[in-house]
């Protein structure tokens, strides 16, 4: 059997920072996987770098390709309606989140109302602080909601900020990606016109054949702690630093050797010493899934088709 592989491209970091193709390759004869090369790439050497990622491409027969960019447009960006505001965009993904959200909110209320003491007694027992928690005990949407998830859909749905995946995401991940980062999933909230303009040129050198998957790191990192491939600690400190290369180090292992991925010590040390190489290294766990078809399935008001977003699953 012919051997299969998947790429990735952390586009994170600044202007000044290199960035890193990453390729993950499975051998069916032997049921091993590889991670078969990591290729630097620097902005200041543009021609080069040109080239480089098109022989990179070519030489490895790279089909399959996972970024951390949004492959899909909010609602507003194609939309030449007469706009009626976003309370009433008449769009289909829009309106099936805004009636999702609504009927979350109306789920809180008709707790509250009907046993007023109760729901009290509970907020004040989620809201105990209590250091060992596990993030992993109830979905966000599930009641009791949080307050801030509750502060989140107070906030409301944009269509010129958010995409119909955004809502999901916040559904499954809200509360752990706030406990774990201490921010929040918005498609576009970290996407600076620099980081637009670069993926957009980027992009411009791959061959029409690559397909592009999109994927999140912190969402991999998350999936990775649930299925207790690392721990808790080692995601606290992973950007340390003074102690983020040892615990970078230590993560890879555990990763190596859960997944089942021979890294050599070559690449190891790239990954080890450069958190942008690091970064390209979790979307092609992602990417792993891909390959293995593990990836949970999304559902149609999302926009699947479009936004390519993979949820890892790692068990």
């Amino acid at each position: 059997m012919e051997a299969k592989n998947i790429g990735s491209l952390s586009m994170k970091g600044g202007r000044n920072d290199n960035f890193y193709f990453c390729l993950i390759e499975y051998y069916p004869e032997s049921s091993r996987w590889f991670l078969k090369s990591l290729l630097p790439v620097k902005d200041e050497e543009a021609n080069d770098s040109d080239e480089a990622i098109r022989d990179w491409i070519h030489n490895f027969g790279v089909k399959q390709l996972v970024v951390d960019f949004p492959l899909s447009k909010a609602a507003c960006s194609e939309c030449e309606l007469d706009c009626p505001g976003a309370g009433q965009c008449p769009k289909p993904s829009v309106v099936a989140v805004r009636e999702k959200m609504k009927n979350l909110v109306n789920e809180d209320l008709k707790l509250i109302n009907s046993n007023p003491k109760k729901y009290e007694q509970d907020r004040n027992k989620a809201d105990e602080i209590v250091y060992n928690r596990d993030i992993f005990e109830k979905e966000t949407a599930h009641h009791l909601l949080t307050r801030s998830f509750k502060r989140r859909l107070k906030k409301g749905f944009l269509p010129y900020w958010n995409r119909a995946l955004d809502f999901w995401v916040w559904q499954y991940y809200y509360d752990q990606i706030l406990d774990t980062f201490n921010t929040s999933f918005d498609s576009f909230g970290n996407i600076s016109l620099m980081i637009l303009s670069r993926f957009s040129y980027i992009k411009r050198h791959f061959p029409k054949y690559v397909e592009l998957f999109e994927g999140n790191g912190q969402i991999i990192l998350i999936e990775l702690l649930r299925s207790k491939i690392i721990a808790k600690k080692d995601v606290d400190m992973l950007n340390d630093i003074d102690l983020g290369m040892e615990v970078r180090l230590d993560a890879i292992k555990k990763i190596e050797g859960k997944l089942d991925i021979f890294i050599y010590n070559h690449d190891l040390e790239i990954l080890v010493k450069n958190p942008r190489a690091f970064d390209s290294f979790l979307l092609a766990l992602a990417g792993q899934n891909v390959l293995q078809e593990k990836n949970r399935q999304l559902p149609e008001w999302t926009q699947p088709n479009e936004t390519k977003f993979i949820i890892p699953n790692f068990g």
